[in-house]
């Protein structure tokens, strides 16, 4: 038997680290978490849904997912990124982080419309008030898993922001550190079953490994806080 997700590309690391440990197989789409719930509600089949808490809780509301299987993950910080072996720059105040910003010849991050980290991200810059002067080097995607991946093709001098479990998964990028206090966002994910679930007792056991205590270590590796 398949399990089949729907869920937040931050998710996707712990998912298929737990999967691979249980030898439970599962399939999946991961992405924005505008986008992926837009296809849940649209009635595409899946057995666990992963995203914001709140998303979670506004469906668990409506009955859409099983109210009582509804778990946390965890908090995961949105945070900036460089390539790996590119200088690491100082993001601690706002001042250092706007410097960092107008250095980058390519800034990465997500979807600014239906991302979590990308929409924020775009009003971090609007804050900083440099939204217009950096907007040539913008390079947007889908989600901030494609994001981390092409920035670590680059050439350039470039600085990504995304969540920070999709940064820790992907190779070539390093992790610089959470947006600094004032700018931040950490964001609180969870799993539930799909009330239409075809099979909910095996979705079921797998949201309690996923977000359960043998688990802890693994989502912490992650980057969930």
């Amino acid at each position: 038997m398949i399990l089949n997700l729907l869920s937040a590309g931050a998710a996707h690391p712990i998912v298929h680290t737990v999967a691979r440990n249980a030898g439970i197989e599962v399939q999946g789409s991961f992405g924005a978490v505008g986008a992926i719930l837009e296809r849940f509600q649209k009635g595409e089949a899946c057995d666990v849904l992963i995203l914001t808490r709140q998303q979670v809780d506004a469906l668990a509301a409506t009955g859409d997912v099983i109210a009582d299987s509804v778990s946390d993950l965890g908090r995961v910080a949105t945070s900036i990124a460089v390539r790996a072996g590119q200088p690491q720059p100082d993001i601690s105040t706002a001042e250092a982080l706007r410097d960092a910003l107008y250095a980058a010849e390519g800034i990465y991050f997500p979807d600014p419309a239906k991302a979590t980290a990308g929409i924020h991200f775009v009003q971090v810059l609007e804050k900083l008030g440099i939204h217009e002067d950096v907007r040539a080097g913008l390079q947007t995607f889908p989600n901030g898993a494609t994001a981390m991946r092409e920035m670590a093709q680059s050439k350039r001098r470039c600085l990504g922001c995304t969540q920070a479990t999709e940064i820790l998964a992907t190779p070539g990028v390093t992790l610089v550190g959470p947006l600094p206090a004032g700018y931040d966002l950490v964001t609180q994910y969870a799993a539930a079953v799909n009330s239409r679930a075809p099979n909910v007792k095996a979705a079921r056991s797998f949201v309690a490994r996923l977000a359960g205590d043998t688990s802890a270590a693994n989502r912490a590796a992650a980057g969930f806080l």
